[in-house]
């Protein structure tokens, strides 16, 4: 059997790559800042919340939660197609040739499978009498 070789992947590819990295790598930093901002303001007597923050409805959160699993959703549905068209579908008549196989060996097996369980059978009734 021949190996597997993985696909070299294209200069476009690596600049998108690129760019999709990048607003991660930005979101740690962003996140990494973010607590150490934190740790200075708890160290502080504690301040008093901004009115927005208080009157944030939960709402909001479930709602960009729900679109971004429904984008995530969307995405999935697009990488699937663009992976089913780099499928190679056999043809009509290697189709019904695999199926006629199958058929054919599910027969074998099944009629060797009977066989054996009335010669078991056969024998089990022989010695219990």
């Amino acid at each position: 059997m021949g190996r597997i070789q993985k696909k070299k992947t294209s200069t476009k590819a690596k600049k998108k790559k690129q760019q999709d990295e990048a607003p991660a790598k930005q979101k740690k930093e962003n996140e990494a800042s973010g607590q150490k901002r934190l740790s200075l303001v708890s160290s502080q007597n504690e301040p008093e919340k901004r009115p927005e923050e208080q009157k944030r409805p939960a709402v909001v959160t479930k709602s960009v939660s729900e679109k971004n699993i429904l984008q995530k959703g969307l995405q999935f549905l697009r990488e699937v197609k663009v992976e089913l068209k780099k499928v190679t579908w056999p043809s009509r008549k290697q189709t019904l040739g695999s199926t006629l196989v199958v058929i054919i060996l599910v027969m074998v097996i099944s009629l060797f499978l009977g066989v054996v369980d009335i010669g078991l059978s056969g024998i089990i009734r022989v010695v219990l009498q």
